[in-house]
């Protein structure tokens, strides 16, 4: 893989990372990106992209190959765990694809990301690259392989997940932090429940805490059904997409949600479970050559089913603020990446923490209305400005 300190790198061939590349590509810079699987293999979630991320992706060119497999949820639906009582119901269709400019997908996360690969060079993705050490100077950035290749880049970004080798590189060492809490996925086909309500909207079922929760929502065009259940749990803290779980156990965890609710349980023959983990909001993205995008930077729980679609932002943002820089300006373009997008991203990332939004209906506006593409760019004074407000 040809390489040089011309060349824009990215650690993480993962949504965040593969969206970024293509955008940045667009921008006119040379792009490689190192990832390391040995191959894309159809792991990982169920996802759901509301219209803030779609619109991002429409814009990259891959909004259209998504749709191919996905499902258009028909309204965002909050439920009481035992009486079943809605307490707000958000209408996911035709009237929000008008007032949002794109709709809410929900599509399994191989299909996006052979989306994303179907739009970027496959030559520029260096498979069975698993970063080990990255050293900046102020000539570029070289990474070193745990297969002891190296590459040197001009500038990097990490979009390498939670546990990012590149943040590691950055701001030290630290490990991101057990929250109690498991999750549990299981798919089972619609027929099997065909007599339950509201099996075309995205539901979410709040529980007697905000760590308990049962989420469906609509796969693969409407064919199957997603069940996603959290609870909280200290013994188990296995962080993995694949980890069998026990369906009695998890029908066990749910004895007092409604009948309808427990339905959807019965009617799972497997299920996966995985331990969730998080890291606070960060004071800072950027250093020099090098930012952090995605759960790189902000890592956030799964309750506002935003950590695909802000890593999709990040990747526009990045994208537009380095357009037409070359590389002796990319530090100052990335700080100001930081600022753009720093405070919409922490905002989330607190807000899937405390996990009551739209519990109780709201405005929906201030997250699927954003639009990346046009939200405002900052400026070296705003970045100036918002490094001094850190240190104060």
């Amino acid at each position: 893989m040809n390489t040089s300190e011309s060349t824009l790198g990215i650690v993480g061939a993962g949504i965040g990372g593969l969206a970024a590349a293509i955008a940045l590509r667009r921008a006119g810079h040379d792009v490689v990106v190192f990832e390391q699987a040995k191959q894309f293999a159809r792991v990982g979630a169920d996802i759901n992209l509301t219209p803030n991320a779609v619109r991002a992706l429409d814009g990259l060119g891959v909004g259209e190959a998504a749709r191919v497999t996905a499902a258009r949820p028909s309204h965002r639906i909050s439920r009481t765990y035992d009486s079943g009582a809605e307490t707000s119901r958000l209408e996911m269709a035709e009237s929000a694809e008008a007032r949002y400019g794109a709709p809410q997908l929900t599509i399994h996360r191989a299909d996006l990301l052979a989306a994303l690969a179907q739009v970027f060079p496959a030559e520029r993705v260096a498979l069975a690259r698993r970063a080990e050490r990255i050293a900046a100077d102020e000539g570029g950035v070289t990474i070193s392989f745990i297969d002891g290749s190296e590459a040197r880049v001009g500038a990097l970004i990490g979009a390498d997940g939670i546990h990012s080798c590149v943040r590691n590189a950055m701001f030290g060492a630290e490990s991101p932090r057990f929250t109690g809490i498991v999750a549990y996925r299981a798919v089972v086909p619609a027929e099997r429940v065909a007599g339950l309500p509201n099996l075309g909207a995205f539901t979410k079922w709040w529980g007697p805490n905000p760590q308990s929760q049962i989420v469906t929502f609509p796969l693969n065009r409407g064919k199957d059904i997603f069940i996603f259940a959290t609870t909280p749990q200290d013994s188990w803290q296995l962080e993995s997409w694949t980890a069998p779980g026990d369906v009695d156990e998890l029908r066990a965890q749910y004895t007092a949600y409604h009948p309808e609710a427990r339905a959807l349980l019965d009617a799972c023959d497997t299920v996966l479970k995985t331990a969730l983990y998080e890291r606070d909001p960060m004071p800072a993205w950027t250093q020099g050559r090098m930012a952090l995008i995605g759960d790189a930077a902000h890592p956030m729980l799964p309750f506002m089913a935003q950590g695909a679609g802000m890593a999709i932002e990040d990747a526009v943002v990045l994208a537009r603020h380095l357009e037409g820089v070359a590389m002796d300006g990319v530090a100052a373009a990335l700080a100001d990446f930081e600022t753009a997008r720093i405070e919409r991203a922490s905002q989330v990332q607190l807000g899937s923490r405390g996990n009551n939004w739209l519990r109780e209906g709201g405005n929906a506006d201030w997250v699927y209305g954003y639009d990346a593409w046009t939200a405002p760019l900052a400026t070296p004074a705003m970045a100036s400005m918002a490094s001094m407000a850190a240190t104060v």
